[in-house]
This record gives C-alpha cells, structure tokens and sequence, in this order.
C-alpha cells in the first residue's frame, strides 16, 4: 500500500495527514493567517505519530484548491521543497472533492454540492457523486456568481443535493432549480488533508500505478 504525506492550508484551516498502510494520522487545526507556521510542524508531527521516516514516503498530496490565494501558495511552496528534496513525485487533489468525502463519510451523503465563498460576490462551486468512498464530478469546477451555479443536467431533476461549504449563506440568491434540489447541511466544512490524503492513495493505487495522477515537483501549481 501507499504512503503518502498530504497537507492543506486552503482555507482558514491548516492540516497534516499521513496514510500509510490504509490507515490514516492527521492533525487539523484552524490557525487564520498563521499557516506558515503551523504547516511544517504539523508534517513533524504525524510522520512522528505514525512512525515514518521521509524515504518511506512514496508521493505527497496537496490542497491545489480552489480556496484562499496565499493558503494554496503556502501549501504549494511547501510540497514542491519537500518532493524536491526527496526526490517524489506529487498528487495535486481538488479541496471541493475532499470536502464532497468527509460530507459522505461523515454523514452518509451521495450526492454533494460544494459551495466555497471566493469573496468577490463570487462562489468556487463544485457536484460530486460519492459512492463507497470513491468521489466522481459531476461537472467541471468553476467560479462564478451565486445566480450562476447551476446542477448536473443528467441526474434525475428529483435528486436531491446536500450542500455544504462557506458559499451556502449565498443560496438565496442561487436559482430556484438549484435552491429546491439541495439541502443545506455543514457550512463550516472545510477542507482537510485526511481526506485529501484518501482521495490521493485511491489516485495512485489506481489503473497504471496513478502514474496518470502523478506530477513532478515543479508541476505543484495551486487551482485557484
């Protein structure tokens, strides 16, 4: 099995996690405007807590976004120096699908809405099937204006949504179809690199070794 280290410092969260052996240390903590120094620390720590050295590490997993412009830089800059500098490769996740995951493992949800304020006036805006365990989009990711989001056209106009993310006390400015199809749940959901570090060892244990998921260290580039 994978060992991979991942990280996240997206939002007003900052988190560390390692899964090794399928099973899974991390340390989260909201920290606002104090990443850059908690992030290294919390590495420390949960290779520390799981008894891991850096040549056991086989890649490392990254919050590329979307979220907070100078969040996504500290979590880039860091993965890149540490894949650098052990010679790894690096697995970009999207911070809207890990939340989509903690939403179905925390809470059984199937069919999850992401909603991240982008300030602005603007929300990052995602949709997500979650079936035993394994996240699917099912539409591309965007930034857009509230009365701009729109759900997948190809699920049956009666399934229901579970929305969760900073960008829901937007919902009554967003269209009606989507208003009547989604059920607000957690808004202060936010991304975390427990399962940041889940979606990453589904990506690499999948067709090809992942190689297809993998990137280089310079190729560490935040989604904004």
């Amino acid at each position: 099995m994978a060992c991979i280290l991942a990280l996240d410092t997206s939002s007003e969260a900052c988190s560390a996690a390692l899964i090794k052996e399928g099973e899974v240390t991390s340390i989260y903590e909201v920290v606002p405007r104090d990443h850059t120094r908690k992030i290294i620390p919390m590495i420390q720590q949960v290779l520390s807590n799981s008894d891991t050295q850096h040549s056991e590490l086989d890649a490392i997993a990254f919050g590329r976004g979307p979220g907070s412009f100078t969040g996504l830089r500290i979590a880039a800059g860091v993965t890149q120096g540490l894949a650098y500098g052990l010679g790894i490769n690096v697995l970009p996740v999207s911070t809207l699908e890990a939340m989509a995951l903690e939403a179905h493992v925390i809470g059984g949800h199937q069919m999850v809405a992401t909603a991240i304020d982008a300030r602005m006036d603007e929300v990052y805006w995602g949709t997500f099937e979650v079936c035993d365990n394994r996240v699917t989009a099912l539409q591309p990711e965007r930034v857009c204006k509230p009365e701009q989001v729109t759900l997948d056209d190809e699920h049956a106009r009666d399934t229901l949504f579970t929305g969760v993310g900073s960008g829901w006390p937007f919902v009554q400015r967003m269209p009606e179809s989507v208003q009547s199809r989604v059920r607000v749940g957690d808004q202060g959901l936010m991304a975390k690199a427990e399962y940041i570090a889940r979606i990453a060892e589904q990506q690499l244990n999948a067709s090809h070794g992942g190689a297809d998921q993998l990137v280089s260290a310079e190729q560490a580039i935040p989604v904004y």
